[in-house]
């Protein structure tokens, strides 16, 4: 399977190639079409893989990409549910040396999960509106 996209720069899946024309599926609704072989092109270094993932909404990819584990996941979503959090509360609340806490909290500044922000006392952080969206759909609310 390669990712091949059309004129318009949409992604497609290409399922079955002939000498015509190809079947191709959009990975955002799973629908399948053909087209002809002249108005799609493979794009080079697009992985399938990640092209099937765009089925999901970009930021719940960006939860379950950034939570390499339930500890993480935990801290998004106390995170979430507690609002802006001190740095010094979140140590003392949580099982995470300082260099675990900061690595995780990291990575979620990295893809844009939470926000670092001004608490009294100091420094916090706070999920983004995208990731309390991301949350909601994983909770199913």
């Amino acid at each position: 399977m390669r990712t091949v996209e059309d004129e318009t720069g949409t992604r497609y899946l290409l399922v079955k190639q002939s000498s015509e024309s190809s079947r191709v599926r959009d990975p955002e609704t799973g629908e399948e079409q053909h087209v002809p072989n002249d108005t799609i092109e493979t794009v080079d270094g697009a992985s399938p893989l990640a092209t099937a993932a765009t089925a999901v909404d970009d930021a719940v990819r960006r939860v379950l990409t950034a939570c390499h584990d339930e500890r993480a996941l935990g801290l998004l979503l106390e995170l979430d549910e507690a609002g802006p959090t001190d740095v010094r509360v979140l140590l003392d609340r949580y099982d995470l040396c300082e260099s675990d806490l900061h690595g995780i909290v990291a990575e979620f500044r990295a893809a844009g999960l939470v926000d670092e922000t001004a608490v009294p006392g100091g420094r916090g952080y706070e999920t983004t509106p995208a990731t309390r969206e991301a949350l909601a759909t994983l909770r199913g609310e």
